[in-house]
């Protein structure tokens, strides 16, 4: 359940940070009031934790992508 959490904020995060590379439009400020806002400040510290906890996920055996 929290792997599943922290890649759904991972996936918020890319999802904000392609539309500021491509549009320059930053959603959950505008969400939220703002990149300064507290509430904003609180999403995007939670999106790096999230980022920092599915590293493990990168070398875990059981979810390889190769078939044999």
């Amino acid at each position: 359940m929290l792997r599943k959490l922290a890649l759904v904020l991972v996936i918020i995060g890319a999802l904000n940070w392609g539309s500021i590379g491509i549009f320059g439009f930053d959603f959950v400020g505008a969400l939220f009031g703002g990149q300064a806002a507290v509430i904003s400040r609180v999403i995007f510290t939670l999106v790096g934790i999230s980022g920092l906890a599915c590293i493990p996920q990168l070398f875990d055996d059981d979810h390889d992508d190769h078939v044999d």
